[in-house]
């Protein structure tokens, strides 16, 4: 997501896709990111440039990767040349935790290792970037900023090291509007808002707890009634009492409720 906000800072049009497994944790998680100087409505299958941060990505993503695109993956990661080899891909090794390590004083931050190289191989501009991790990390002080920052910049010249190989460039698009980035709960929820809905009811149950969520934040400020139930029938017999007397009312929930 923070790769989002910064590309559209740049003044692309991005679409991204979150994908993890239907459990409580674990499992295979990523993020899919579609950039486009375009406006776009959907993700696509094809994969341009893969940041592998365990060694479960490679294998699941290989297969999607266009001929002349990149795999950059940590070095420490147990894979073999003949894992990551056909279709013309690039092999990009780089000590992304070393790095972090060095740089942020921890390894976690090797995900802000890995953007900082998709900038640098991409060509995109480093301040958009640099701007967004000021923004998240505010809050947990300047020395996680300045090690973030460090590590980003790091990463970004590292992948200059590799850009003349890679075909694939995002340029930073110089006096476009400023671009609003919505993921799927809040675009829902502001379009609830927008509806005339006062009343929410719910049950906590993926992807419906999200709402529930986002609509406790703001409750208080748009004027909405927001019930957290013991059960999904209650919430439903909730919204419906509600419906009766006037309001607008929502239920989030999911498949299993």
């Amino acid at each position: 997501a923070g790769l989002c906000k910064a590309l559209a800072r740049g003044g692309l049009h991005v679409f991204g896709l979150p994908d993890y497994y239907s459990r409580i944790r674990g499992g295979h998680n990523f993020y899919s990111i579609r950039v486009s100087d375009q406006p776009l409505y959907s993700h696509e299958e094809a994969v341009h440039l893969l940041l592998a941060l365990t060694e479960e990505t490679i294998p699941h993503h290989r297969d999607k990767i266009v001929e002349g695109g990149a795999i950059v993956y940590d070095s420490k990661l147990p894979v073999s040349p003949e894992q990551l080899s056909g279709n013309g891909v690039q092999l990009l090794p780089i000590p992304l935790s070393d790095i972090a390590k060095e740089k942020a004083g921890i390894v976690l931050a090797r995900n802000t290792v890995a953007l900082g190289v998709a900038a640098g191989l991409t060509g995109f501009d480093l301040e958009p970037m640099e701007s967004v991790i000021r923004q998240n990390f505010a809050r947990k002080g300047q020395a996680v900023v300045d090690g973030n920052l460090a590590a980003a910049e790091a990463g970004y010249q590292e992948g200059r090291k590799y850009a003349t190989d890679f075909p694939f460039k995002l340029e930073r698009i110089p006096d476009a509007p400023p671009r609003m980035v919505l993921n799927g709960t809040e675009a829902f929820s502001l379009g609830a808002l927008a509806g005339g809905c006062r009343f929410v009811a719910g049950y906590p149950m993926t992807p419906g707890s999200l709402v529930l969520h986002w609509m406790a934040a703001h409750s208080a400020r748009y004027g909405v009634v927001l019930k957290h139930t013991e059960d999904e029938i209650a919430a439903i017999n909730m919204a419906i009492g509600a419906a009766h007397m006037g309001a607008r009312a929502l239920v989030p929930t999911s498949g299993g409720g």
